[in-house]
C-alpha cells in the first residue's frame, strides 16, 4: 500500500513564525540532517540570535536571511509512517502576495498562522479568503507564539471568536484551531503540557489524520493529453500511448472513452506507469494511457467520459489574481492562456468587478486590475477550453495567462462558468 501525498502551504502575515514552524516541524521529526543543523546554528550565531533560528531551513535566499524574512516560496518535502507532505512556505508581506496564491493553490491543507500577540491581521484576512478563494479543501489556524501571552486561554479563544466570525463570510469547509508555540514546539509535533485547558490535536496530528481523499473528484473522468508516445525502438515500434496527469474520475481498462475535441470514441486498453502496468488509475497520478483503435490524439485533447464531459466553451467567466506590477489587465487586452496542456489566446471583455480582499466589497467602477489584486472577468478565447467550473475540479477549472510580449505569466485564474 503506497503512502498517500498531502500538499500543505503555511500562510499569514509578516513575522507570524511559518517559517520557523515549519523548521520545529522539521527538526522534531528528526528531517534534519547533522551538516543541515550545523549549519542553520552557525547562521543564528552569526546573525546574533541567542537561539538556533530554524526559520533558516526554508529561508534559502540570501536576501530573506540577510532580511529574517520569506520573498520566495519555499518547498520542503518530509514524511512519516503515515503520510508524505509537500510543504510551502509562503511569503507573508502583502507584495509577495502572488508569491502566497502560487504556494496554496495546489494545497490540501492550509496553516494559517496568527501571532497570539496582534490577533488577526489585515493580511491573516488577505490569506484566509485567497484560501477560500483557491478552494484550499482544509484550513488550521495556528494561533503561534503563546508563550508570549504566557499560554493564556482567554487570549486564544478571543482569537478563535474572532477568527470564526471573518470566516462564516468565506466559503471554508473545515476550519480548525491550534495553540502553539513554534519556537519552542508546543502542540506542533507532541501536544503541550502548558496547554493543559486545550484538548485537541498537535499539528502534526491533524496533518497525518485530515481526510484528503474524498477532496478530490472521483467522478468526472478528466485526462488532459500532454505528450503521445511513440518509441524508436524495434521491440516497441507497435506502441502508441497517451501520457498525462489524471486530474479527475478513476480510469480502467476496458473503460470507454471519447477524445475532446475530435469526439472520437474508443476503449482502453491498457495503464502504464513508470512502477509498470496498474489496474486503475486516480487523481494525481501520472500515467500513460494505451487505447485499442488507433485515434488522432494530440497535445491539448482532453480523454473523458462519452456521457461525462466537461464544458467547451469560448466565453468564460472568471476570478482572477493579477501577479504582475509590469502592466495592468484592461479592457480589449490580449494574452496567451494556458489550461490544463491545452494553448490559446484570450481577449479580456468586461471587468465585471474588483474584490477589496479586506472587505469582500465589490468595486463594480474599477477599470483595472494591478499587482495582487482580485477582480472578475469575462474571457473570449481563440480556440474552446474543456473545463469544468473550478469549485468542481480545481485543476479543469484554473488557467494562467502569459503576457506574449515578455512571456511573464500575470493572472492566475478559476472558472465561474459559461460567461453570460
Amino acid at each position: 500500500m503506497s503512502v498517500e501525498l498531502v500538499r500543505l502551504a503555511t500562510t499569514g502575515s509578516v513575522d507570524d513564525g511559518k517559517s520557523t514552524l515549519i523548521g520545529r516541524m522539521l527538526y522534531d521529526t528528526k528531517q534534519i540532517f547533522q551538516d543541515q543543523m550545523e549549519a542553520i546554528e552557525l547562521a543564528s550565531k552569526n546573525r546574533g540570535t541567542d537561539y538556533v533560528d530554524l526559520a533558516l531551513l526554508t529561508d534559502g535566499l540570501r536576501a530573506e536571511r540577510e532580511q529574517g524574512i520569506t520573498i520566495d516560496v519555499a518547498y520542503r518535502y518530509f514524511a512519516t509512517p503515515k503520510r508524505k507532505f509537500v510543504l510551502a512556505d509562503t511569503p507573508g508581506h502583502i507584495q509577495y502576495t502572488r508569491n502566497m496564491v502560487t504556494g496554496a493553490s495546489t494545497a490540501d491543507i492550509a496553516l494559517v498562522l496568527v501571532d497570539a500577540r496582534a490577533g488577526i491581521l489585515e493580511q491573516t484576512r488577505r490569506h484566509a479568503f485567497i484560501a477560500s478563494l483557491l478552494r484550499v479543501p482544509h484550513l488550521v489556524l495556528c494561533v503561534n507564539k503563546m508563550d508570549l501571552v504566557d499560554y493564556s486561554e482567554e487570549r486564544y479563544n478571543e482569537i478563535v471568536e474572532e477568527f470564526t466570525e471573518f470566516a462564516t463570510r468565506l466559503d471554508i469547509h473545515d476550519l480548525r484551531f491550534v495553540p502553539v508555540s513554534a519556537l519552542h514546539g508546543d502542540n506542533v509535533v507532541d501536544e503541550s503540557e502548558r496547554t493543559p485547558w486545550y484538548a485537541g490535536p498537535s499539528v502534526l496530528h491533524l496533518l497525518e489524520n485530515i481526510y484528503v481523499a474524498s477532496d478530490r473528484n472521483l467522478i468526472d473522468v478528466r485526462f488532459p493529453v500532454q505528450y503521445v508516445v511513440r518509441p524508436h525502438r524495434m521491440e516497441y515500434q507497435d506502441y502508441r500511448g497517451y501520457a498525462g496527469t489524471v486530474v479527475g474520475g478513476v480510469l480502467k481498462p476496458g473503460d470507454d472513452v471519447r477524445v475532446l475535441p475530435s469526439g472520437f470514441e474508443g476503449k482502453i486498453k491498457g495503464i502504464d506507469t513508470y512502477d509498470g502496468p496498474v489496474d486503475e488509475a486516480v487523481p494525481p497520478m501520472s500515467v500513460t494511457i494505451r487505447l485499442e483503435n488507433d485515434l488522432d490524439i494530440s497535445r491539448g485533447d482532453m480523454i473523458c467520459r462519452p456521457h461525462n464531459q466537461p464544458e467547451v466553451g469560448q466565453d468564460i467567466d472568471a476570478m482572477v489574481c493579477w501577479l504582475t506590477d509590469a502592466s495592468s489587465l484592461r479592457r480589449g487586452a490580449k494574452y496567451a492562456i494556458k489550461h490544463t496542456t491545452r494553448w490559446a489566446r484570450a481577449l479580456v471583455g468586461d471587468l465585471r468587478y474588483r474584490l477589496d480582499i479586506n472587505t469582500l466589497h465589490r468595486d463594480e467602477e474599477a477599470d483595472l486590475l494591478s499587482l495582487n489584486e482580485i477582480g472578475r472577468i469575462r474571457l473570449r478565447t481563440t480556440q474552446p477550453l474543456f473545463y469544468d467550473e473550478y469549485r468542481r475540479n480545481r485543476e479543469t477549472g484554473s488557467f494562467i495567462l502569459v503576457d506574449e510580449s515578455t512571456n511573464a505569466t500575470v493572472a492566475a485564474g478559476m472558472i465561474l462558468g459559461a460567461a453570460q
